[in-house]
């Protein structure tokens, strides 16, 4: 029989938590702080797919949220330990965004201006998902400065980004929302 699996252990309860490979590191540590922030990400890609959006999009999204969890595996494990059967992130999923860019990018207008968040709840949220991305990005940045990373998780996440932007803008265009461009004023 399975043993009950409790949501509690109560390991955390003095500020630490595990790495996966054993070592017990600070709630606060750089690495912990890069992969929580991988897990905001993949909650906010996962609002993202419970939209009124395109069935291709949501597919395209959970793929997106797989791969993001095998990105904070990678980041969540010691480094100083040998930790067997971990997934891989592949440069496939890299290409697949680069794809869906292309073919999103050649249904909407040549962007010439910065563009404002907003005009619609999708749009938002979209550009939410890509701001929470940019942050996941800096933290494991942060972590690889001491800390090596797989280079394919910086690249990943790099190029999420600019997924999420042309999605905030494709469905915007799906929905009928207007695009509002950034134009500064001189005077």
């Amino acid at each position: 029989m399975a043993e009950k699996f409790k949501i509690y252990t109560k390991g955390g309860d003095k500020g630490e938590t595990s790495l996966l490979g054993g070592a017990r590191v600070a709630k606060s540590h750089e690495r912990v702080e890069a992969y929580g922030n991988l897990d905001e990400l993949n909650s906010f890609i996962g609002l993202v797919r419970d939209q009124n959006i395109d069935a291709h999009y949501r597919e395209i999204l959970l793929i997106i949220q797989e791969n993001l969890f095998i990105a904070e595996a990678l980041i969540a494990r010691d480094p100083d330990k040998i930790v067997r059967d971990l997934p891989i992130l592949k440069e496939e999923v890299i290409i697949l965004l680069e794809n869906e860019i292309d073919a999103m990018n050649e249904a909407l207008p040549l962007l010439q201006h910065f563009i404002l968040p907003g005009g619609h709840p999708v749009v938002s949220i979209c550009h939410v998902a890509r701001t929470v991305c940019r942050c996941a990005e800096r933290s494991v940045i942060r972590l690889n400065q001491f800390s090596p990373v797989d280079e394919i998780i910086i690249h990943f996440l790099n190029r999420l980004s600019d997924y999420l932007f042309v999605l905030a803008r494709k469905t915007g265009k799906d929905l009928g929302a207007q695009e509002v461009c950034w134009i500064p004023k001189t005077k």
